[in-house]
């Protein structure tokens, strides 16, 4: 229920987005038509239509992509068709009688005198808006479509983009019933009722053009990043609560060390109760350890750190997590990773034993392929951190990045409270570096981008993204936080594959750090590649897994730290080209 009312609450705030603008010409076209038989349904095939496809993009294969290609050129011709007969239904009949004919139907008869909106019509209307609908993936709505993929087609993926939309809905209709009045009013005083109308036919042929040109999922996604992403965080780490009773569980107590004010009494955490813990079991393997059971862990305090290998919110979390794992073994604490995988790569447990090398990682790791420990802590988020008491009840948990030093209270104060005698220390400061070093959120203004058709958005190559089928590709410089292919590129589900030798990939970004998960592919060679920033060597600008000639060599499937920008932070245009064909590429995060 939290998730829906999430889900929810993120479609309605999309009324703030830049996104929405090329359709608000389609639903306020309808304005001044009774709400029931002509708003309603339009709103509702609009939302249907929306959840349906959302649906089978998130877990379809390429049939997918190439339908929704298809659907989306009908509901652009359908609407322009509706535009030009709301502009000139004269001139429009001249040119072609029957499809105008059909568009005066879809606007109850070009809003003549005695006309009678009919519900069939608006849902037609709604449906081919759906079709077009291209909201910008902020927090919520990637926390949704993430979930559609892990789980695949299901009625509890459906609903919660069904409430996404329903959200929209919600919000447009409030602001199509203000809007209906206010042209209701100008109508009755000013006598503009055809020119109304044909300002509102110009503005649904320019969301037509908008839509047409990928100006939607291009230009105003890139306004939309600051403008509704911290909105949708907030209502994220407001309502994704756990907790029965007693404050929210991100928080534990205070912010001060809590010190015993009665030594004679057993120390009691305000930690609320949120449940017992789930069984482990599920795990396809464990590493650093026996598999761990429910029985075994209790009268210990257990934090369960659910992590990806190539997620760069979790790699910065690691050293915490490491240094926590260190510094309470001995009073009691056990850290168990659930490595959860987000890609099909990360599913390959030999990559995972050498990316738990690599990080260090010397507590017990349980491998969940299946992502059954996943569901039964119904979780949603990497990383994610649950505190687990002695008694086997979850009494704290955190979602994402930071909260360091209120999660390192909360696991005193439950040792603490399960006999240990450790006195309040200060808090771990870990020597973090590379990708694993905290983010300069101050200065992030590019969002995570996948390169697989699943999730791709902003592609400004010349060519259209074709799925599972080499093509070749070519871009100019792209406009900020959009990217693009050049040479020859298979683009599948969750990758683009290299073909041929010296292909690249462009983007333009601004963020201090700029990250790549990348592989060598199924013949598992070493691929060579050389970044440039700004068309030159990036010098002492350069990550920690290139040099500073931009020279670097993919040997493994993993996230590769390309770009650490040393001065000011601004701008840049990137360009990575692969010298030797095969590698893959997966995604794009920054910090």
């Amino acid at each position: 229920m939290t998730l829906l009312i999430i889900a929810y609450l993120g479609g309605a705030l999309t009324i703030l987005s830049p996104c929405i603008l090329p359709i608000l010409p389609f639903v306020f076209a309808r304005a001044g038509q009774p709400f029931v038989r002509s708003t309603l349904p339009m709103l509702v095939g609009m939302a249907a239509t929306f959840a349906l496809v959302a649906t089978l993009a998130a877990v379809g294969g390429s049939w997918a992509v190439h339908a929704n290609e298809y659907g989306r050129l009908a509901a652009i011709v359908l609407l322009a068709v509706f535009g030009v007969s709301l502009l000139s239904p004269r001139v429009a009949s001249f040119v072609t009688r029957p499809v105008v004919d059909f568009g005066n139907k879809l606007v109850n008869a070009s809003g003549k005198p005695g006309s009678v909106p009919t519900a069939a019509s608006s849902l037609v209307l709604g449906v081919a808006t759906g079709l077009l609908w291209a909201p910008c993936a902020g927090p919520i709505l990637g926390l949704v479509l993430t979930g559609a993929a892990l789980q695949g087609a299901n009625l509890e993926t459906t609903f919660l983009l069904a409430a996404y939309a329903a959200g929209a809905a919600t919000s447009l209709a409030i602001a199509l019933i203000v809007g209906g009045k206010v042209f209701a009013g100008m109508k009755r005083s000013l006598g503009v009722s055809e020119r109304l109308r044909q300002v509102l036919g110009a503005a649904v042929l320019a969301g037509v053009a908008a839509i047409a040109l990928g100006l939607d999922t291009g230009l105003l996604a890139r306004l939309s990043y600051a403008s509704t992403a911290s909105f949708e965080q907030a209502v994220l780490d407001r309502l994704h609560s756990k907790s029965a009773t007693g404050s929210p569980s991100e928080i534990a107590g205070n912010d001060m060390m809590v010190a015993v004010a009665d030594t004679a009494r057993p120390f009691r955490s305000s930690l609320p109760v949120e449940g017992r813990a789930p069984s482990l079991d599920g795990a396809v393997e464990w590493l650093n350890s026996a598999p761990l059971t429910a029985e075994q862990l209790r009268g210990k305090v257990v934090l369960v750190d659910f992590w990806t290998y190539s997620c760069i919110n979790c790699i910065r979390t690691v050293p915490y997590v490491r240094a926590w794992a260190e510094k309470y073994k001995d009073q009691g604490l056990v850290v168990i990773g659930v490595h959860a995988p987000e890609f099909a790569f990360e599913k390959k447990i030999d990559n995972v034993k050498k990316a738990v090398g690599d990080f260090k990682i010397g507590y017990p790791v349980a491998i969940d392929n299946d992502y059954k420990i996943w569901r039964a802590f119904e979780n949603s988020y990497w990383p994610a951190h649950y505190l687990i008491d002695a008694k086997g009840q979850i009494r704290y948990h955190h979602f994402g990045e930071g909260n360091y030093r209120q999660s390192e209270q909360a696991i005193q104060d439950l040792l603490r409270e399960a006999g240990s005698e450790m006195a309040s220390t200060a808090s771990v400061v870990p020597d973090a570096k590379g990708a694993e070093a905290s983010p300069d959120l101050r200065n992030v203004r590019s969002g995570e981008t996948y390169l697989g058709y699943k999730r791709a958005t902003n592609f400004a190559s010349r060519e259209t993204l074709r799925a599972d089928a080499a093509r070749d590709y070519s871009v100019e410089e792209p406009s900020l936080n959009e990217w693009g292919l050049s040479g020859t590129w298979t683009v599948g589900a969750e990758q683009a594959t290299l073909s041929q030798p010296d292909g690249s990939i462009a983007y333009r970004f601004s963020a201090r750090d700029l990250h790549l998960v990348l592989g060598p592919g199924a013949a598992g060679k070493p691929v060579r590649f050389q970044v440039t920033i700004d068309g030159k060597a990036p010098g002492i600008d350069h990550g920690a897994d290139i040099d500073a000639d931009g020279n670097g060599t993919v040997t493994a499937t993993k996230l590769y730290q390309l770009v650490r920008q040393a001065g000011d932070v601004e701008a840049r245009n990137f360009e990575i080209r692969f010298l030797d064909p095969g590698v893959e590429a997966y995604a794009f995060t920054f910090g």
